[in-house]
This record gives structure tokens, sequence and C-alpha cells, in this order.
């Protein structure tokens, strides 16, 4: 079988072929079959990701093929995310190290960091921001390598996480403007304040953790389940937001499918849901002030979880 593909582009369409077969997920940096294929097999050549159509047809070496093959199986037969095979995954424009560590990157707030949360902050001056669980460090590492003159806290309760972030950061050279701190949400930055803001904490309801496909077995739970509603600990973020933003300061939050429920827990909070250029993915903008002017009903949400 193998001698009868020889180029670039017979792997990465017998790739697809094969996953599709398989029934795989897609959910992890990559959304369908034919990427996935596409980066495992310039992976294993060790090709750039936008490598030229013109080299499509380049046909590959018996031990290329192997290799190719060889990855392929281990996609079908464990189920691993590719970007866990390949251990890259791009987000906003920016090549991370991924690993089992942490989710791997996939936040559609990408697309905010690219566009300096415009139209969201209004040209007002940011100088210091907070990624709240911050997992590979992909979203804070991302805005202070989008903005040169930005400062950024990573935080996460997972030790494991905080090192696969600090290998980020040492990957993009940005220590000396990113720190990360190892906290259970806030409790570690008693008496900060932030300009900005961002989190993607953990969100997926306990029965959504439960019947997820296969692929996602092989992320940290942690950073996935959040409860019968999955806004455990959303809530807790609107809860103590107010008392780490400055005056003007602006939070956005990432809660997916959780949507839903949160404005029905809430539905006199001014949230703005951003539209997105595939459309709205879950993603809130709520000023300090519009938190404040609710706080008694969102601390007594939190305090009962």
């Amino acid at each position: 079988m193998s001698a009868e593909l020889r180029s670039i582009i017979d792997f990465i369409r017998y790739g697809a072929t094969r996953f599709g077969k398989s029934g795989l997920s897609f959910g992890h940096s990559y959304d369908n079959a034919l990427d996935e294929a596409t980066q495992l097999v310039l992976h294993a050549l060790h090709l750039p990701h936008d490598l030229s159509p013109a080299y499509g047809a380049a046909r590959l070496t018996a031990e290329e093929r192997d290799l190719v093959l060889g990855l392929f199986e281990r996609r079908i037969g464990e189920r691993i995310p590719a970007c866990y095979i390949t251990g890259e995954a791009w987000f906003a424009g920016l090549a991370f190290k991924t690993d089992s560590r942490a989710l791997v990157p996939r936040s559609p707030i990408a697309e905010l960091i690219e566009a300096g949360f415009e139209p969201w902050l209004g040209g007002r001056y940011v100088q210091r921001a907070l990624d709240l669980c911050t997992g590979s460090g992909c979203i804070g590492i991302a805005m202070a390598a989008h903005n040169p003159e930005l400062e950024v806290d990573l935080i996460d309760i997972s030790e494991d996480a905080l090192a696969l972030a600090a290998e980020n950061i040492a990957r993009f050279e940005v220590g000396d403007r990113v720190r990360a701190v190892h906290s259970n949400l806030f409790e570690g930055v008693a008496g900060e304040r932030y300009d900005l803001i961002v989190s993607n904490p953990p969100y997926v309801t306990h029965a959504e953790v439960d019947a997820l496909p296969a692929e996602y077995a092989h992320e940290p739970e942690l950073g996935l389940r959040a409860g019968d509603d999955g806004l455990d600990l959303a809530l807790k973020i609107l809860r103590d937001a107010p008392e780490h933003l400055t005056e003007n300061g602006l939070l956005i939050v990432e809660v997916g499918e959780s949507e839903r429920a949160l404005v029905r827990l809430l539905p006199e909070v001014p949230f703005a849901w951003v539209e997105f250029k595939v459309g709205q993915m879950g993603v809130f903008v709520v000023e300090r002030g519009d938190l404040v002017a609710h706080t008694a009903t969102i601390k007594a949400l939190a305090d009962a979880r």
C-alpha cells in the first residue's frame, strides 16, 4: 500500500481519508481531517506549516513514508489530538509548545488579540493585563507578543500547566514583561489591579465532559469540568474581578455553550457577547462598573457554589 503513495499530496489525501473512515473527532486547533493530515505530514517531514503547494508533488523516501504512516496510526489508534503529536499549536499567529499538561490552544479570543481587543477597549490605554486560567499561557503571551508595551500576569492553579507556560514564555522571549503565578483564581494576586482581565476558564458541564469524544481524554480534566451548568468558575471570576480591575477596567471571559445558562442566571447584567468571523462563540465583555452595580446578585450566586 505504501508503495502506491508517493507524494506529499498523496499522503495528505490518504491520511484525511483514513481519519474520516475512523470516525475521529476534530476539535483541537484543527476542525477537519484534511488539516490534521496536512500538519502531521509536514511535521514528519520537518517542513513549515505554510509550505507552498508547489511542493505537493515532491516524493517521500521509504523512511519518510514509514514516519508519516506511523503518525497516522498513532492518531487513529490512540485518538490523540494531532497537536499533542506534533507538540505545537498555532494561536494568534504564533506557534506555541503544547502537550498534555494543558488544553490545546484553540480559543476564539485569538481573534480579539490580533484586533487589539478593539472595538471593546474603545481606545483606552492598557498597561497591565491578566490571563486568568492561563493553561499553556497562549492568551497572555500572545497579548504581550502583539503589544510590546504590555505587562501581563499568567495565573493557573495547575503547576504542570504553569511549567508549560514558563516554557512558552522563554520560547517567545517575553520574560521581562510576562510573569507566571501559581494561584487558585485571584488568591495569589491580592491587591493587584489590571486594566484588562482575560479568561478562558473551565466551562464544560459534568454531563458534557462525560460525553466527550476520546480525544479529550488526553487533556487535563481540570481545564474542562466546571459543574452542572459549566459556570462554577465563571461566577467566581465575576464576583472577584472588580477587586482586581482598575476603575475603567474591562473583563473578557469565554464560557462557550454555558452562555445560555449565564444569561438565565444574570439577565440584568449587560454582557456584550462578541461576534467573531464565524459567529458568536460564548465570549462576553463586561465593564467593571457593571459588575460593581450587580455585586450582591453575583456574589450570592458565586458563594452558593
